[in-house]
């Protein structure tokens, strides 16, 4: 991927039985969706590496190309989604490689493209005895807001987009997880970024709270460039038209989910089995998932052909991701 200005355009590979336990078929067949380009795109990411002191590789060549809405970023813990947000948001320099967003060359500009983002980190920390208002009310002159007009205009606006206003005066110390999260979301948004990250932001929120945030996130995601990192496929699934999974450092695949789900269609199995049956069935078959139902395990196989007494299951995305990450186990 070079410039942008390009097209991006969605190419499935020929599948080759032969290597199915090896990381090239997971390239090959499984789904490895190339991006020639994207006219649209907005962030640019080229050869990205990343090596920390200690001789932790981190990243490994990594490129993508994104364009405005939601992209989500897919992968395990460890597989190095944090440090490529903290990279593309400026917090570190990589060993590697270039990021570009717009005109801007992120890595020799970083003050630029400080002023047209909105992160939401893992794990963020706030002043606990400071109230909602006065908290934000502090970070929009931070972002160069100074009019107190216009900063109270900022503020209530996002108190009232975050659904947080009732509880604008309550210190933050008091709010519940998914109340620190859509505070975190209305930080982010403080000026009006044009690129906004947001890592792991529903590890830990109850379903009501998490389809909340989730809505949130799906209503300022149509024409800025968001970055949902992730280890929960079903947020992935609910909200990006295009995703990548990165692990061991690594971009797996990319592409739009529904393309990539279509690459395991009648080549997922499922059945249930006694749990003691479970290490026989991974020596025999490429189990990438298991689960447990009312006593028994339903476990997820992939194969081109129909395993006997295996039912055909209609594939989701979540069934592309553990196929990936078996593959890799596999082939590690």
């Amino acid at each position: 991927m070079s410039a942008m200005g390009r097209k991006r355009t969605l190419q499935r590979m020929s599948f080759d039985h032969t290597s199915i336990m090896g990381l090239p078929a997971l390239r090959r067949a499984l789904y490895l969706i190339k991006t020639e380009s994207s006219g649209d795109a907005m962030l640019e990411i080229q050869n990205l590496s990343h090596t920390y002191a200690n001789g932790t590789v981190a990243l490994q060549d990594v490129s993508l190309s994104i364009p405005r809405g939601m992209f989500g970023l897919l992968g395990p813990n460890g597989a190095g989604k944090s440090t490529l947000m903290r990279t593309v948001a400026t917090l570190q320099e990589p060993t590697a490689g270039t990021i570009k967003f717009g005109d801007i060359d992120v890595l020799a500009e970083p003050e630029r493209l400080r002023r047209r983002l909105g992160y939401l980190p893992q794990d963020f920390g706030v002043y606990p005895r400071v109230s909602a208002y006065a908290m934000l009310d502090q970070m929009a002159v931070l972002k160069g807001i100074t009019g107190k007009g216009e900063r109270k205009s900022v503020v209530e606006t996002l108190l009232n987009q975050t659904n947080l206003w009732v509880v604008r005066q309550k210190n933050i110390a008091g709010f519940s997880g998914g109340m620190r999260q859509r505070f975190g979301i209305a930080q982010a948004l403080i000026g009006n970024p044009e690129l906004i990250i947001v890592d792991e932001p529903t590890a830990g929120l109850d379903p009501e709270e998490r389809n909340r945030f989730l809505n949130l996130l799906a209503a300022i995601g149509d024409n800025v460039v968001v970055i949902l990192s992730t280890h929960i496929v079903d947020d992935v699934a609910d909200l990006c038209p295009l995703m990548a999974v990165l692990a061991n450092g690594r971009l797996q695949l990319e592409g739009k989910p529904a393309d990539l789900i279509a690459s395991t269609r009648s080549r997922v199995w499922k059945k249930v089995i006694g749990h003691s049956e479970l290490e026989e069935y991974q020596s025999r078959y490429e189990v990438i998932s298991t689960r447990l139902f009312a006593g028994n395990t339903i476990i997820h196989v992939l194969s081109d052909d129909q395993p006997p007494g295996f039912e055909p299951v209609e594939g989701g995305l979540e069934d592309v991701y553990f196929s990936t990450l078996s593959i890799l186990r596999r082939a590690a």
